[in-house]
């Protein structure tokens, strides 16, 4: 009885084996290209092809995207590369002169990834201590009130040139400041008394004599 049930195994095994060599091989090319392309074809470089059939071939496109090798008809195929979803493709069956060239197109797989954004800080400690000591800038409100300081204002006359305006107001200033040492006052003068007298009295002669 165990002699026997190694028989059958080894027939069905042996018809199963029959069955997969029966079926024709079939010289297989093509091309592989971006689905999206319309216009102009653009070519997907370095595709990986796999016979899902047998599990143990594994095929490349070259880098102009053509391919060419051996399947049995009814072969399962898949095509695969990083940045497109996986195609699939059955290798027809009663292929005329055993030849058949194809084109098989990619779809790309586009995935939206969240928003990173990167900072200059390793934990929460170095942050909260660089925020802490973080200097704001004034707004126009604090420097329109820093500039009207009288102590900034005497700071700034000091070391920044004066205008036009300024130069000529000082210089006339320093001007009067001069003239008014050199102009005595009348009333100090005996020379002026005399003269005022003698101003007077010919004025009274001049009343009498009239």
């Amino acid at each position: 009885m165990k002699y026997l049930f190694s028989l059958l195994l080894l027939l069905c095994t042996a018809s199963v084996f029959a069955q997969q060599t029966e079926r024709p091989l079939v010289q297989y090319s093509g091309i592989t290209r971006n689905a999206d392309s319309t216009k102009k074809v653009v070519i997907v470089p370095y595709v990986s092809i796999k016979n899902v059939s047998t599990g143990q071939q594994l095929f490349v496109s070259d880098y102009q995207g053509y391919f060419s090798f051996v399947a049995h008809e009814r072969d399962t195929l898949q095509f695969t590369s990083v940045g497109y979803f996986p195609v699939t493709v059955v290798v027809p069956a009663n292929i005329n002169n055993r030849s058949m060239v194809t084109t098989v197109s990619l779809k790309p797989q586009i995935v939206n990834l969240p928003a990173v954004r990167v900072f200059p800080w390793a934990t929460t400690d170095e942050f909260r201590k660089d925020f802490l000591a973080m200097k704001i800038a004034d707004d126009d409100y604090e420097i329109i009130r820093k500039n009207l300081n009288p102590k900034a204002i005497k700071e700034a006359g000091a070391y920044y040139p004066h205008t036009v305006y300024e130069s000529v107001n000082a210089q006339e200033m320093h001007n009067n400041i001069v003239n008014s040492h050199s102009i005595t006052n009348p009333l100090l003068n005996p020379f002026a008394w005399g003269s005022l007298i003698r101003d007077i009295a010919a004025g009274d002669k001049s009343n009498a004599s009239n």
